[in-house]
């Protein structure tokens, strides 16, 4: 599934991809009849921002700030949805203060938080407490499990991740650290999140998918497009699903990566990364006229 003729073929600006599912052709059909009533919804790492070995140089795509702020004004809404700190995406975005972007909206640590262009401000509940426990104890279980050379503890405020990208061998680092890493986070009331050679540990029932229904809920939407790359994005996978289910279309993209073969097998449309993203959303902002 997802698999269709590169959009790069040709040099029409308004020639959109076609899905390969008849769910992703309608949910693209929807988009385009209304798009005064569509949410565009995307990840940030891996879909807007190329992955790098360390996340804080992580940035997003040169041409991604202009292709958002020519897609914005013409659809109901564009929202971040992330599990980094929602200033983080903002900043390493390049979001704030752009015109044609008055209205986005960055859903951060997986919607906990959130930051409105409009405001320019964030809103967010208290942090969880077992997030300072976990955060405390990671340097010592890192080092009895051998795994402290190469390994990267990302801080996210409501969140804490170990990366194992720059290891030796980093996927055999990634599985020895599953089963540790979870009875750390069982200890104190949190859960893991495996990603892209990373393991988030967070407060549970936050995910991207109750963040769109939420979005999605709140804005009203008559169709949805949700883009990810990573496992973390499942979720809103599953919830774009339920949306269809219920009568909403929705088109389900995969940023491609060989990494994450179980979202690019749901995703109704692949595209080429974070590259192949921002054309396609270039292309349905011309689209869209």
């Amino acid at each position: 599934m997802g698999s269709h003729k590169d959009s790069k073929d040709s040099t029409d600006p308004f020639l959109l991809p076609t899905p390969s599912t008849r769910q992703g052709r309608d949910g693209l059909a929807a988009l385009v009849a209304r798009p005064g009533r569509a949410v565009i919804a995307l990840d940030f790492d891996g879909t807007l921002a190329p992955i790098v070995a360390d996340p804080e140089q992580a940035r997003a795509h040169p041409d991604a700030v202009p292709a958002l702020a020519l897609l914005a004004p013409k659809v109901a809404s564009v929202a971040v949805v992330t599990g980094r700190p929602a200033e983080v995406a903002v900043r390493h975005g390049g979001f704030a203060g752009v015109p044609g972007l008055e209205h986005l909206v960055v859903l951060g640590h997986y919607g906990a938080e959130r930051w409105d262009a409009v405001s320019g401000t964030v809103t967010a509940p208290a942090p969880h407490p077992g997030v300072a426990a976990v955060r405390a104890e990671l340097p010592g279980l890192l080092e009895a499990a051998g795994a402290g050379q190469g390994t990267w503890i990302e801080e996210k405020g409501r969140a804490v991740a170990v990366h194992t990208r720059r290891a030796a061998d980093p996927q055999a680092t990634f599985e020895a650290l599953r089963a540790p890493l979870g009875g750390l986070a069982a200890r104190h009331g949190l859960i893991v999140e495996p990603g892209r050679l990373v393991l988030e540990l967070r407060p549970p029932g936050m995910d991207k998918g109750v963040a769109l229904l939420d979005h999605v809920r709140e804005t009203g939407a008559a169709s949805v497009l949700y883009a990810g790359d990573d496992l973390g994005d499942l979720p809103a996978f599953t919830a774009v699903d339920r949306l269809r289910s219920d009568g909403t279309p929705g088109l389900l993209v995969c940023s491609g990566s060989d990494e994450v073969s179980e979202l690019r097998e749901r995703a109704d449309l692949v595209v080429d990364g974070p590259a192949g993203v921002v054309e396609l959303l270039t292309r349905l902002a011309a689209q869209l006229g």
